[in-house]
């Protein structure tokens, strides 16, 4: 009886196909529900960089609790976001649809840089079509762009558009705080909380057209192989007479959209001079105002627009926010 070997496959085939992302911005396809009054389920912000922080472990059963741990963490440069108009859906059974949209009646100069704006927004007339017709209508969710000026180190006028859903509460307490949304900005501190859970959602940073050894992994073949060592030494049998998908071979690598679950954030602050290391932050520069200080990694290089949304899967168990002793302000450049 000859040897046996143990030969996993290597690389994850949870997420074919490896293509690039649509756009460089994540798409959200699913919001949750939520039992507090009518709010916001999302926010956005520009990836800075990151640092580490020293904390006071309050994770329940964890062998360091009430221990001063140190843990990694990701800023995000989050200027307030302007809500540009209140979009109202219908339902049926091949899912929403479109009903009316109001748009504030003076929207920014940048956001032309984005699509034409009208002439005339007939504000008053769709708000009041929403009115007499909440009946029919299943949710609402609100269109709200960035301001990428207030931010540090985003170097664009044109603001990023994303489309938020307003979860909680009745369709009618739903239009009311809509309605007194529109033309407003809204700050990370009135959607999110010190210490929540939240969904991350963002393009990764993409590494172009890779072989399979750096793409999925594969071993290097001996020296002595017959024409090539960085790849598979056979891409499948004879029958079935086709290449199979799970072979691994060469294509893209970088630049998906990737959802990852349950980062908590541990700091909404006003003032980025306390998050910004000496310096500021390699290829971004230094935050002026707002941001968002989250426990862990997050998808994408500098600068990339990261979408926040309340948690899918949230744990059971609601933690308050750990108390930080020690934020990370050494300079990243070596100085």
């Amino acid at each position: 009886m000859g040897r046996r070997t143990h030969a996993p496959k290597r690389g994850s085939l949870a997420f074919l196909p490896r293509g690039r992302a649509a756009k460089p911005i994540g798409r959200i396809r699913f919001w949750p529900e939520v039992k507090e009054g009518p709010r916001l389920l999302g926010f956005m912000g520009y990836k800075a960089g990151m640092t580490h922080v020293f904390v006071i472990d309050n994770e329940p059963r964890s062998p360091t609790l009430g221990k001063e741990i140190m843990r990694p963490a990701t800023i995000l440069d989050a200027p307030p976001i302007l809500v540009c108009a209140i979009r109202a859906y219908t339902k049926d059974e091949y899912g929403l649809k479109t009903f009316t949209e109001a748009w504030m009646q003076d929207p920014p100069k940048e956001l032309e840089r984005v699509f034409t704006l009208p002439e005339k927004f007939e504000t008053e007339k769709n708000l009041k079509k929403m009115e007499e017709n909440l009946d029919k209508i299943s949710e609402f969710r609100v269109i709200a762009i960035t301001q990428p000026k207030e931010a540090g180190g985003v170097p664009k006028k044109k603001p990023d558009v994303m489309e938020i859903k307003i979860g909680g509460g009745t369709v009618q307490e739903q239009f009311e705080y809509a309605k007194n949304l529109l033309g407003k900005t809204i700050s990370a501190e009135e959607v999110f909380k010190e210490g929540q859970y939240v969904d991350v959602i963002a393009i990764t940073k993409g590494k172009g057209f890779q072989g399979p050894v750096k793409r999925w992994g594969i071993r290097i073949l001996p020296r002595k192989s017959r024409k090539t060592k960085r790849g598979v030494a056979a891409i499948g049998p004879w029958t079935p007479a086709r290449v199979m998908y799970s072979v691994p071979r060469a294509g893209q690598m970088g630049y998906h959209q990737r959802t990852e679950y349950n980062k908590k954030i541990l700091k909404i602050g006003k003032n980025g001079e306390e998050i910004t290391p000496k310096g500021g932050f390699v290829r971004y520069g230094i935050i002026r105002g707002n941001y968002i200080l989250i426990e862990g990694t997050v998808p994408g290089p500098k600068k990339r627009l990261i979408r926040l949304r309340f948690p899918a899967r949230p744990p059971k168990e609601s933690v308050e926010p750990p108390q930080i002793t020690h934020i990370s302000l050494e300079s990243q450049q070596g100085k």
